[in-house]
């Protein structure tokens, strides 16, 4: 079967890098980077991609009306928040002096608190920038065949909070552990960003457009 991804284009972002990726994670899938809002509601897979600032990313939601599309979309099909997506998800930033988001799943993202110190002794640097750890804590069809602690690559000053332990995937230390990846019901989504993580950023790719949004299928199917 042809799967078709839809990239939600609403004007923030470079999605080339996204697009390139998915192309390489799945040869056989059509990607399709778009704002029609037809187009992503009859894709067989969607992604929520992010950059910049949160305040930005839901005016041109709202402004673009695809803000209700990704909210019928996060009702019934594989859905990826990835970055800023994935804390648009949420239900309240308080970047930009506080800004109301999506809500479609439970949980806040709060700032990176300033003037903390790692077990060296060195300043925490702000925002956390370049390669950590990926820990994950309960299963999720994303991290098939991905080994344990394995490094994904971060740009973010902002962090996913208050998620509920049992929808959050993986945790990253910088320097207290943080949410990195959440799953709820038909959705997952990632701090991190894959198009930028090399092999297993691929991997991870993968592993999304082969599951179909169910709890039960582990993307072997």
């Amino acid at each position: 079967i042809m799967a078709t991804v839809a990239v939600i284009d609403y004007g923030m972002g470079n999605l080339h890098s996204i697009e390139k990726a998915l192309k390489t994670a799945s040869p056989n899938a059509t990607v399709i980077v778009t704002a029609d809002k037809n187009t992503i509601l009859s894709a067989d897979h969607v992604v929520f991609p992010g950059v910049g600032a949160i305040r930005d990313c839901m005016a041109a939601l709202q402004k673009t009306g695809l803000d209700d599309i990704i909210k019928q979309v996060a009702q019934n099909k594989p859905l990826l928040g990835i970055c800023l997506g994935m804390q648009a998800l949420l239900q309240h930033s308080d970047e930009n002096n506080g800004v109301t988001c999506l809500g479609i799943i439970p949980g806040n993202v709060i700032k990176f608190p300033s003037g903390t110190y790692d077990e060296q002794g060195n300043a925490i640097k702000i925002p956390h920038m370049g390669w950590n750890e990926v820990n994950y804590t309960n299963k999720n069809p994303l991290f098939n065949d991905i080994a344990q602690n394995e490094r994904f690559y971060f740009v973010h000053g902002y962090h996913a909070s208050e998620v509920g332990e049992e929808h959050t995937s993986a945790t990253t230390n910088y320097p207290d552990p943080f949410p990195c990846a959440l799953m709820w019901k038909n959705i997952v989504a990632v701090q991190f960003h894959p198009e930028k993580s090399q092999h297993a950023g691929l991997q991870l790719l993968r592993n999304f457009l082969k599951w179909d949004g169910t709890a039960e299928s582990n993307g072997h199917a």
